[in-house]
C-alpha cells in the first residue's frame, strides 16, 4: 500500500482555502488530521478523502428534498 502525504498547501488547493485556513481547521480540531513530521505538517490523502467525504455526506443527510 503506497501512502501519498499531502502538504498544508496542497491540502489548501484542493478545497480552495488558504493555508491559514487549513492550519486553522487542524487547530480547532474540524479538519483533517495531521502528522508532525519535523517542523512541516503532513495529511495522508485517504484521511483528507475521507474527511470530505463525512463533510459531504453528513450535508446530504441532513437536507430536506422538495
Amino acid at each position: 500500500m503506497t501512502v501519498r502525504l499531502l502538504t498544508t498547501e496542497e491540502v489548501a488547493a484542493r478545497f480552495r482555502t488558504s493555508p491559514a485556513t487549513v492550519r486553522y481547521w487542524r487547530h480547532t480540531g474540524i479538519g483533517p488530521a495531521g502528522v508532525r513530521v519535523g517542523r512541516r505538517v503532513l495529511y495522508d490523502e485517504l484521511e483528507v478523502d475521507r474527511w470530505w467525504q463525512s463533510k459531504v455526506g453528513g450535508d446530504k443527510a441532513t437536507r430536506v428534498h422538495r
